[in-house]
């Protein structure tokens, strides 16, 4: 006998097809092979699928079985195949009716005992089903996460055997109901910044518009304290912000926890992170640290002291908002529509400028540290600012003002920018910008001074007149002036020093 369940969406990404698990009863010696492109998980699922079942007293058959996992040329991993293997099995021997399995999704790896475990990405499978019109049936430990998935219909078990007993019609389960109360979004507040004027004023512009971000100063100013606050200054993340950045994140490794729902997430890799850990990768394609900063912040401190080649692969996510992760077998497009945010010091010891005068670095050392910095990369970061040693009276003073004020600001000029354009100036085009952010004659005249003076390019151009268009709408005003375009450049006068 043969029969497909259907067991769950793939993980290689979000719209993935389904996959079903085929189990075939022929005669010949006893057998239970496994096919489908399983990895070394899910071929190990024949021990743990045999024992659960001899220990919940099912009879397990004697007779050939053959499990496919189709489609064939899409790898499988991870256990959570286990729970649809063991129905199959059931069902293909008569033990349990087919039609109790028609309009269900099942995802779940089994102990030897049969209890059910949590699996990677459930948020993610139950969009799916849910999609499909099907209940999906998963373990209690993932529950929690998948009932997040609106529309979606959660069936939480704790082992194989409430499984069964529920689609025989003994002990139904009911629809899993996640009655916890999401707490709201805590983030470090600004106000423990003190000193650094220049640079919170960035940071509120780079918030304001959706901007890339460079902080270029000595060691303990700041810089990171800085960008630690950037989302505590963000907008509140819409529900479909929101679902995205946590199905994403169920895929991964780590998994979502449900607790930190509509927090805006805040990656902050190893400067030792290789090119596949900020993009993604690997077979089969899991996403990387710009995906997992999805409608978050991506900050990178010590930026010279990553691999060349790893900061290379962050040009075209940087403006796109997507990653097209391409191998010879697998082609996977992930969302990274993150806020970039950067520090580095300015020279390899870190005190070039400083009063006391204790850099010795040469000439040639902090051309080479700064060369690190690709110039097509630094072209692509909107706002570069310095964040000097803070003073005596800085330091003593009194905390600077702290995040909820800013935050204010920052919601009132997304919201004009939605509902000018429906979206942050940053992701405007060409043409999108020449319309939104056109400037007076004024403020045009000094924008041609600053072509020619800096050499501007035309991505450079265009993403000046997006900072001004920012600032403009930070201070309320209709049109771009002189005053809004002049500071927009001042962010741009250290491109000739990378």
């Amino acid at each position: 006998m043969t029969l497909a369940v259907v067991a769950s969406r793939a993980l290689a990404g979000i719209a993935a097809p389904e996959v079903a698990v085929e189990v075939h009863l022929g005669p010949g010696l006893p057998a239970f092979n496994i096919v489908g492109l399983p990895d070394a998980e899910v071929r190990e699922a024949k021990d743990r699928v045999r024992a659960a079942l001899n220990h919940a007293r099912f009879e397990f058959p004697s007779r050939r079985i053959t499990v496919n996992l189709a489609p064939a040329d899409l790898p499988k991993d991870s256990g959570r195949f286990d729970l649809p293997i063991a129905l199959g099995i059931l069902a293909a021997s008569g033990q349990l009716k087919v039609e109790a399995l028609k309009g269900h999704e099942f995802a779940g790896e089994l102990s030897l005992t049969g209890e059910l475990r949590a699996v990677r990405g459930a948020l993610a499978m139950a969009l799916g089903a849910g999609g499909a019109g099907r209940a999906f049936v998963l373990p209690q430990a993932s529950a929690a996460q998948a009932a997040l998935a609106k529309g979606a219909r959660i069936v939480a078990a704790q082992s194989l055997l409430d499984v069964c007993a529920h689609l025989a019609g003994k002990a139904p389960l009911g629809l899993y109901v996640n009655g916890a109360a999401h707490a709201a979004a805590v983030y470090p507040d600004l106000g423990d910044v003190k000193g650094q004027a220049q640079a919170r004023r960035a940071l509120e512009v780079a918030a304001a518009g959706a901007h890339a971000l460079l902080m270029i100063g000595p060691p303990g100013t700041g810089k990171s304290l800085l960008a630690a606050r950037l989302p505590g200054i963000l907008p509140p993340m819409t529900e479909a912000e929101a679902l995205e950045s946590a199905a994403i994140q169920s895929a991964a490794n780590a998994g979502f926890d449900p607790s930190r729902w509509g927090q805006r997430p805040y990656r902050a890799p190893h400067h030792s992170a290789s090119s596949v850990a900020l993009v993604g990768g690997g077979s089969p394609p899991r996403p990387g640290e710009i995906s997992l900063a999805h409608n978050g912040v991506l900050f990178l401190d010590e930026l010279p002291e990553f691999q060349r080649g790893a900061l290379e692969a962050l040009r075209e996510p940087v403006e796109s908002g997507t990653i097209a992760i391409a191998r010879a077998a697998r082609q996977a497009v992930f969302p990274a529509r993150f806020q970039f945010v950067a520090a580095m010091n300015p020279c390899p010891c870190g005190y070039l400028g400083d009063a006391s005068g204790r850099c010795r670095c040469a000439p040639q050392a902090i051309a080479r540290y700064r060369s690190r910095i690709s110039g097509p990369l630094a072209d692509r970061i909107d706002i570069k600012v310095e964040a000097p040693a803070p003073r005596e009276t800085e330091l003593t003073g009194q905390p600077g003002e702290g995040s909820a004020p800013v935050r204010a600001r920052v919601a009132a000029a997304r919201e004009r920018q939605q509902a000018r354009q429906g979206k942050p100036n940053a992701w405007l085009g060409p043409r999108e910008t020449e319309k939104h952010c056109a400037c007076d004659a004024a403020a045009a005249g000094l924008l041609r001074q600053a072509i020619a003076r800096l050499s501007l390019s035309a991505r450079a151009y265009h993403r000046v007149l997006r900072v001004a268009r920012t600032i403009a709408d930070i201070a309320g005003g209709a049109g771009v002036g002189s005053a809004h375009v002049a500071e927009a450049i001042q962010y741009r006068r250290l491109d000739a020093a990378l």
